[in-house]
């Protein structure tokens, strides 16, 4: 992998914000330098994160000749650790530029540039030349830009266009707002994941998509190639105990099928989240031109009724298992929506685990694929939410309305496009067993339709229909938010009935907030020992409901954020509110069989 290279002295954490241990660690010079898509790894990559020239101008004015000063890429310009920290409204445009060295494009090599996720209408171009368009937030895109450059020149510059009309417009963008109080948190604008560049062959693997069957033993692993197919063969090979196996092979074909059984399972569990590693090549005419690593898991998830107690529950791998969680905003004090290393991502997860907690609500934000990837690696189990999309007040509807909020056609179709997109581009993580398109009538709109469109895109998990508030009787669970106490919908003989929010206790810790005053919880305390004591009281009153039936419930939540304070931990994860060695075994007796 190659980096760029930048100067420290370009760069400082902005503000004097708190900031989480992780901060400190963060190299300008090579910030998240891991390899941002586990899923899908190859070898020859050159990071772009780092120090990038900025500006922020009227919208519709042109390019800047002179920029503002420098950010570091990927954290996003309102947040401490982009160096910039400041705002950009909905009548600005935030232009980035870098210039980097294009790798060997000899031998007909192509140049892929790749985005994590831009917020939210992203223009690139390359030594002046457009390449490409992108609009949505949360999911991945990628320009072949390799005829844009110039072969005769060692510098090429990349000039990014951003547009993001945060809380003014009906989008997808979740929790963002441009005066943040209470649940709502701070606007975050521009490149917020990794971006990189990637040579391929001329003929190369785009998309790998995994898919088992529990029951059967059986896998697929679906390959799609881009490119000229004359003389291309497709292999795969699988990594097992006693070595190393070749599937199969077969030439000429741009999307390929490989189809094999597996005796005798290792299955994917919380407990044991067992990864399957495989690589897929490509040669031509006998010789390798491209490869690319991957993983799968064999894993299954399902909503059926139990025969232990005639409830309808949620079962994985067959199994009934009572899911306990946090919900997670995914936000951090100094990088906002980008954690600031890699290693601060997976402490979170590590954490959950540790206070026996097994899975998590990813509330209404996408997270960089790595965070996945740990859940997967980890065993933790998520509820993935699409991100809410609403403005005017007839984006909302209320609790128990009985009509959907209203969206125009362009709308609809927008968030449609996105939500599909984030589906496909999370499918492959056995991490994720239901997907949530609605939270609580945010944008609550063609609910049904809405929900049968993303099961039947992915028909091998869970759909949420919807969580919270104004239920239309379709989707795999029946959702209740219910603060503090936990409570349920009674059981009914189609749908598991789940509690997707409930606690909310909130405890300030001095110096560990993000402001002074305006603290909110749904119940406010004073002492950490108040807080356990009433927690372990809330974990006290599920058995009783889950003997009625109840087969999943969600604390609100993981960490302390912005001006909320009803963390688990702190919103700079210095302080772990609850004892681990009390609450981890209440959690566990929850889920895990009697011994």
């Amino acid at each position: 992998m190659l980096t760029l290279s930048a100067n420290a002295a370009d760069w400082k954490i902005a503000g004097d914000t708190i900031t989480a241990p992780w901060a400190e660690k963060v190299n300008p010079a090579n910030p998240l330098p891991e390899y941002p898509r586990p899923q899908m790894v190859r070898k020859d990559w050159t990071n772009l994160n780092g120090l990038w020239d900025y500006a922020i101008r009227p919208k519709d004015a042109p390019q800047p000749d002179k920029y503002d000063g420098k950010i570091l890429v990927p954290y996003p310009v309102e947040s401490a650790l982009s160096g910039v920290r400041k705002p950009v409204t909905p009548s600005d445009r935030l232009w980035y530029r870098q210039v980097f060295k294009a790798p060997d494009l000899s031998k007909g090599k192509r140049l892929l540039l790749h985005f994590g996720a831009v917020d939210w209408q992203a223009t690139v171009f390359v030594n002046g030349k457009e390449v490409g368009h992108h609009q949505g937030g949360y999911d991945p895109f990628t320009f072949d830009i390799t005829d844009a450059i110039n072969p005769d020149r060692w510098d090429q510059t990349l000039v990014v266009s951003v547009w993001d009309p945060t809380d003014t417009q009906v989008q997808p963008r979740g929790k963002q707002v441009l005066q943040p109080k209470g649940i709502w948190y701070t606007a975050v604008t521009g490149i917020w994941q990794t971006v990189w560049l990637e040579p391929v062959a001329t003929t190369y693997i785009s998309e790998i998509r995994s898919t088992t069957d529990v029951d059967l033993g059986k896998v697929t692993v679906s390959i799609t190639i881009r490119g000229p197919l004359d003389g291309i063969e497709p292999e795969m090979t699988r990594e097992l105990e006693g070595g190393i196996e070749t599937v199969g092979s077969l030439a000429n074909e741009p999307v390929k099928d490989f189809s094999f059984t597996i005796q005798n399972p290792k299955l994917w569990s919380v407990e044991n989240p067992n990864l399957y590693d495989v690589k897929v090549r490509l040669k031509r005419n006998g010789e390798p031109i491209d490869e690319v690593s991957t993983y799968f898991a064999m894993r299954k998830i399902e909503v059926k009724r139990s025969t232990a107690d005639g409830h309808m529950r949620i079962h994985l791998n067959n199994k009934p298992l009572f899911l306990i969680g946090p919900l997670d905003q995914g936000w951090w004090p100094d990088g906002l929506y980008t954690a600031p290393t890699d290693d601060a991502l997976k402490y979170d997860i590590e954490i959950m685990k540790k206070l026996g907690l097994n899975m998590a609500r990813k509330h209404v934000k996408v997270e960089p694929d790595r965070w996945y990837y740990w859940c997967d690696k980890l065993g933790f189990l998520v509820w993935q939410d699409m991100p809410s999309a609403m403005a005017a007040p007839d984006t909302r509807i209320k609790r128990n309305d009985p009509k959907d909020a209203t969206f125009t056609k362009e709308q609809a179709e927008n968030f449609r496009t996105e939500l599909h997109a984030m589906v496909e581009s999370l499918r492959n993580h056995p991490c994720i067993i239901a997907w949530v398109p609605f939270n609580e009538g945010w944008g609550q709109h063609d609910t049904n339709e809405v929900l049968k469109s993303v099961k039947q895109l992915d028909p091998t998990r869970l759909v949420d229909g919807p969580s919270g508030w104004a239920d239309r009787g379709w989707g795999d669970l029946h959702d209740m938010h219910h603060y503090p106490t936990p409570e349920m919908y009674p059981a009914e003989p189609t749908r598991a009935s789940v509690l997707g929010e409930f606690g909310g206790l909130g405890l300030p810790l001095p110096g560990h907030t993000w402001v002074i005053e305006r603290k909110w919880g749904y119940r406010n305390l004073t002492t950490q020992a108040e807080l356990q004591k009433q927690y372990e009281d809330l974990i006290t009153q599920l058995p009783p409901l889950i003997e009625k039936g109840l087969s999943a419930a969600v604390y609100t939540q993981t960490t302390d954020v912005e001006g909320e304070v009803n963390g688990l931990m702190t919103y700079d994860r210095k302080v772990i509110k609850l004892d681990a060695e009390r609450v981890a075994p209440m959690h566990r007796k929850l889920y895990e069989p009697s011994k």
